[in-house]
C-alpha cells in the first residue's frame, strides 16, 4: 500500500535502517535474541524541528486519533496523529506544562502547569483556554482515577515559584474541573500517584522522604507509609492491581522496585535506564516498560506472578517519557531536544501484537 505521507515514510525508513541493526545486537538478558525476537518493534520516528529541551508526560484521545505531549521546556502542547505519528499542531501559550488528561465526552483537555497560569482547561477542538483550576502553585503530576471520575494532582513543594516546604495532593472532578479536596504531604517533593480501581487506596510516591504514602481515597486519610530502601527519590509509578503489584522507580540510583500491595513490602528490584521518567504497564501481555536514556527496559510477568527483565531495546538519549496505548498496542516515547539529539516522537509496537490488525484503520504501519 502506498503511503499517504511520503515524507514521514521516508524519514521513518531512514531511522529504521539505523536502528534495526542495533536491535539485533541489543544487550539483553537473552543475548541470543535477534531483532525478530525483540519484544518491541520501531514503527517510526517523527522529528519535531526547532523544539529544544525536555518533554513531560503524554496522553491519548483514541476515538479522535490524537496523541498529546507536554512540551515542558517549550511551554507548548504538541499534538500528533495517533496512528501515523505525524505532527499535527503546536499549541503555544502555556508556561511549564507537565501532565495532560483528555476528558472523554466533554471535549476538554486538562493540563497541569507549574507556572503562574495554574492548571488549564482547554477546548479539545480549538485548543483555546476556557478556564483554570485554582490549585496550590506548582502543579505537576496528575493521575486519573476512572473508577471515581477524579483526577489527583500534585502541587506545591519545590515546583512552586516560591518554593514551599510541603506538597498538596488535590482531588479534582474531571468533568467539571471543580476542586473537591486537598491532602497535605510533609515533603517538598512528591511524584507519581496510582489509584486502585476496585479498591479504595491511592499509592503516592513521597519522593522527598523515600516513602510510599497509602491513602484512603474516600476519607483522604493516610493509612500507612511504606519505606523504599533500595534508593532515593522514588518518582515514576505504575500499578498492576489484579496481581497486587506496585512498581516504582528510584532516581538515586535508578532502580525499579516492585512492591506486594497486600504485604506492603518490596519483593524485587532491577536496574533501569538512567533518567527513567515513566513506567508503562501493558496489562494484556503482562509487561512493564521503563523508558529512559538509550533504551527501553522490558519486564515480563511469569505464570507465577513474578517479574523478570526480558530485554533492553535500544532507543535514544533523552527518550524518557512515554505512554502505552492498549487500544492500538503501541508505546509512544517522547525524545528530548538536546544537542546532539533531535526532539521527536518514537512509535513502537509490542511483538506479541505485530500480526494483529489495527482496530481503528486499515492504514499500514510504516516500514
Amino acid at each position: 500500500m502506498k503511503s499517504k505521507f511520503p515524507a514521514l515514510a521516508a524519514a521513518c525508513a531512514a531511522v529504521l535502517c539505523a536502528v534495526l541493526p542495533a536491535l539485533a545486537a541489543a544487550a539483553s538478558p537473552s543475548e541470543a535474541s535477534g531483532a525478530s525476537d525483540a519484544p518491541l518493534r520501531l514503527l517510526g520516528r517523527t522529528d519535531l524541528a526547532g523544539y529544544e529541551g525536555d518533554f513531560d508526560h503524554l496522553a491519548a484521545d483514541v476515538p479522535g486519533n490524537r496523541l498529546f505531549v507536554a512540551g515542558e521546556d517549550g511551554g507548548t502542547l504538541e499534538v500528533f496523529d495517533l496512528l501515523s505519528g505525524a505532527h499535527v499542531k503546536t499549541v503555544s501559550g502555556l508556561e511549564s506544562p507537565h501532565a495532560i488528561h483528555y476528558v472523554r465526552g466533554t471535549e476538554k483537555l486538562i493540563v497541569t502547569d507549574s507556572g503562574r497560569g495554574m492548571t488549564r482547561i482547554l477546548d479539545a477542538r480549538s485548543y483555546a483556554v476556557t478556564g483554570t483550576i485554582p490549585l496550590t502553585p506548582g502543579a505537576d503530576v496528575m493521575s486519573a482515577d476512572p473508577s471515581t471520575g477524579r483526577l489527583w494532582i500534585v502541587a506545591g513543594g519545590k515546583n512552586a515559584e516560591h518554593r514551599m516546604p510541603y506538597t498538596v495532593l488535590n482531588e479534582v472532578d474531571a468533568q467539571s474541573g471543580k476542586l473537591l479536596g486537598k491532602i497535605p504531604l510533609d515533603s517538598d517533593f512528591t511524584e507519581g500517584v496510582a489509584a486502585e480501581q476496585k479498591g479504595r487506596r491511592l499509592f503516592v510516591n513521597v519522593a522527598g522522604r523515600s516513602t510510599i504514602a497509602v491513602i484512603d481515597k474516600k476519607s483522604r486519610h493516610v493509612l500507612t507509609t511504606w519505606p523504599v530502601t533500595e534508593g532515593k527519590n522514588n518518582a515514576p509509578i505504575a500499578l498492576d492491581e489484579a496481581h497486587h503489584r506496585l512498581f516504582v522507580v528510584t532516581r538515586d540510583p535508578f532502580k525499579l522496585v516492585i512492591f506486594d500491595t497486600e504485604a506492603g513490602k518490596s519483593v524485587a528490584s532491577f536496574d533501569v535506564p538512567q533518567r527513567t521518567n515513566d513506567l508503562a504497564l501493558d496489562a494484556e501481555n503482562g509487561r512493564l516498560y521503563a523508558t529512559g536514556d538509550d533504551y527501553v527496559a522490558v519486564f515480563q510477568r511469569d505464570a507465577a506472578g513474578a517479574y523478570r527483565e526480558l530485554a533492553r531495546v535500544p532507543s535514544e538519549k533523552g527518550a524518557k517519557t512515554a505512554i502505552y496505548v492498549p487500544e492500538v498496542h503501541r508505546l509512544y516515547v517522547a525524545v528530548a531536544g538536546k544537542a546532539p539529539g533531535r526532539a521527536g516522537l518514537l512509535s513502537v509496537r509490542g511483538r506479541a501484537q505485530q500480526r494483529s490488525h489495527n482496530r481503528l484503520t486499515n492504514q499500514e504501519d510504516f516500514r
